[in-house]
């Protein structure tokens, strides 16, 4: 096995735990999947609380049909909505709600703990993370 590989390996197993982790907390917690927390994150930062749907898609790594249906998701609890553009028919907008605002807020304390505790965990359970953890952290 190359280096790279070894590597990429540790990467992987960090993410996976990581990911495992924050999705539990989130939706215990605030009754968020991980990729509507993001996609509600995305949102927050983006001018006037809006992206074009492809744009949040690309940001989420995820496709156009997926990234729909995480949308409509967030339609029906109240916390996001799709808008046209008005410009372009066509164009269909991701908009955040104040909902959605105060439901980010309150789950950020969760996501920016559970994700320090993830990778303290990782480390702990996986010697050989420890170097990458400290190079990513440094």
């Amino acid at each position: 096995m190359t280096a790279d590989t070894d590597l990429w390996d540790q990467l992987l197993t960090l993410h996976a735990h990581v990911e495992s982790r924050l999705a539990q907390a989130l939706q215990r917690g605030h009754g968020l999947g991980l990729s509507e927390f993001r996609a509600l994150g995305h949102l927050a930062a983006a001018p006037d609380s809006e992206l074009r749907m492809q744009d949040l898609a690309g940001r989420l790594g995820l496709n156009q049909s997926s990234v729909t249906r995480l949308v409509g998701r967030l339609d029906t609890a109240g916390l996001a909505y799709r808008d046209l553009c008005p410009d372009d028919k066509r164009g269909v907008y991701a908009v955040l709600k104040d909902d959605g605002r105060d439901r980010l807020e309150a789950a950020r304390g969760t996501y920016e703990q559970v994700l320090t505790a993830a990778l303290d965990e990782a480390a702990e359970q996986h010697p050989g993370l420890r170097g990458l953890l400290g190079a990513l952290r440094a």
